[in-house]
């Protein structure tokens, strides 16, 4: 089948590589309707990351199920299926506690950007919708994969509740999705800081009551401005880096948790000022099979779209301009057509 491949920093092809086939009972093979480029994945695309030359990548995707093995049973050939980027048993003790991201047989989809996927616990990972959907509805759905789901984990471990303030660090696809997640919670101010003009678009249509440009003390000081002097309820640490992360704390009123969902680059922990201020923190790796059911209902009944974080449609062909795109920050998020 056709995928894509890295081989070094910058050096992303398209390869023919093996078909991904059943190896175990609890094993699905999944035809890719769609899939995407993640901001993660620029994390080896920019050499932040070690990479494995030649291998696949890719962990977003949505499609048909193509086969399964033999102890996957709510499944069969033909079912449209949303793919969690983290595979979960759903049964094990983790799983039992909505921590299906480190489920006891946790493994991870290694071909999103690809024909064909492979689903190593199939029966507790997938979710089906019902029928074949739209086209329109694609995007949405493959935002469930990851996005949508990390955004709404960053909204949960922050506690971002009703009539309170939230603020999202970060304007990449998972920031955007945040800030639709605290906006569905309930939160009265939605605060994303952000510097990029159609970033701030998108996110004022999922909900951001306020949008703050600058960095540093001035946009610390902006944020506890709008928060009348106190700071934020919740803070969506969704970036990563130390900057972000000592940003997040920065805005944060006492007593508040700041959510992270940003995977952890060079980040030094302000524990004296977490300490001071009993600021928590709280999310890590998102456990997107406990959220699917809930999101999938919100996307069906037409509540949310989170699939406009997607502003390039590119066929598979053409996955390294996808790269380029997000690295030069002329794409938000990139959909990929096989």
């Amino acid at each position: 089948m056709r995928a894509t491949t890295i081989h070094a920093a910058g050096d992303i092809r398209l390869s023919e590589v093996p078909d991904p086939t059943i190896q175990l009972p609890t094993d699905a093979v999944v035809k890719v309707v769609a899939g995407c480029i993640c901001g993660s994945d620029l994390w080896p695309y920019r050499g932040e990351n070690p990479i494995d030359a030649g291998a696949t990548i890719g962990h977003e995707c949505v499609g048909i199920v193509e086969e399964v093995g033999g102890d996957v049973t709510s499944f069969k050939a033909g079912d449209f299926v949303v793919v969690p980027f983290c595979h979960s048993d759903n049964t094990c003790p983790h799983c039992a506690v909505g921590m299906h991201s480190v489920c006891d047989n946790l493994a991870m989809t290694s071909s999103g950007q690809a024909e064909y996927a492979r689903v190593t616990q199939a029966e507790g990972s997938l979710v089906k919708t019902d029928g074949t959907p739209d086209a329109a509805m694609i995007p949405s759905l493959l935002a469930l994969t990851d996005v949508m789901a990390t955004g709404w984990h960053a909204a949960v471990a922050a506690r971002v509740r009703e009539g309170g303030t939230a603020v999202i660090v970060g304007d990449g696809a998972v920031g955007l999705c945040g800030v639709l997640a605290a906006s569905v919670m309930g939160a009265e101010k939605v605060v994303l800081m952000s510097r990029h003009e159609p970033r701030q678009v998108i996110g004022r249509e999922f909900g951001a009551t306020h949008v703050v440009a600058e960095r540093g003390e001035e946009g610390t000081a902006l944020v506890k401005e709008i928060t009348g002097g106190v700071g934020a309820d919740a803070v969506l640490e969704c970036v990563g880096t130390d900057s972000s992360m000592g940003t997040a704390f920065a805005v944060a009123r006492p007593g508040s948790t700041v959510g992270f969902v940003g995977v952890p680059h060079g980040v030094e922990l302000p524990v004296r000022r977490m300490f001071q201020k009993n600021v928590g923190l709280a999310g890590g790796m998102a456990p997107v099979r406990a959220y699917l059911p809930e999101l999938l209902d919100l996307v069906t009944s037409g509540r949310i779209d989170p699939g406009r974080v997607f502003d390039s449609v590119l066929p598979l062909d053409d996955v390294a301009e996808g790269y380029r795109a997000m690295d030069e920050r002329r794409a938000i998020k990139v959909l990929l057509q096989p």
